[in-house]
Formats: structure tokens, C-alpha cells, sequence
């Protein structure tokens, strides 16, 4: 099933996150995943994932434009597949 704007979705506590210049470097330590988040506004709704009740609202809370959405719920539906994050 793929992630909508109205999913909540938390990171998994098996990942840690590396703050680099281009994002951040996440790390499954379960399944040993490295994961390149390349934008830094991909960060910050991946961080902020788990303080708002649904993938919309989080965008909504990091600013991030309607025109935007779309290319960030496929990134964020990507990363479900490498269980970086997991749909609540």
C-alpha cells in the first residue's frame, strides 16, 4: 500500500541518522541499510515524522509547498520500502 497523505508514519527506532552537508546518512542497524536522505528538507520531515499525526500535516508543519508533495511522498514511500520509516 503506498503512502498518502493522510498515513502516519514515524522513523524506525532501528535508525540513525548522520547529518551530512547534501542531508543526512540513515542507518538500518536491522536490516544494515544505508540510506542517502540528499536534501535537507527530506531530513526534517523524516525527523519530524512521528510529532504530527499524518504525513500531510508534517509536511504542512516543515513548509513544504503543494507543487513539492508529490516527489515527497514517492521519497517518503521509498523509504518505507528500505524501513527507514514504518506507517504507523
Amino acid at each position: 500500500m503506498p503512502l498518502t497523505l493522510e498515513s502516519s508514519a514515524s522513523l524506525s527506532p532501528q535508525v540513525a541518522l548522520r547529518p551530512e552537508p547534501f542531508g543526512a546518512l540513515a542507518y538500518h542497524y536491522g536490516n544494515r541499510r544505508l540510506v542517502f536522505l540528499k536534501h535537507p528538507d527530506v531530513v526534517s520531515v523524516v525527523k519530524s515524522l512521528g510529532n504530527h499525526p499524518t504525513v500531510g500535516a508534517t509536511l504542512d508543519a516543515c513548509g513544504i509547498a503543494a507543487e513539492r508533495r508529490a516527489s515527497f511522498l514517492l521519497a517518503l514511500d521509498s523509504l518505507t520500502k528500505s524501513e527507514i520509516i514504518r506507517v504507523d
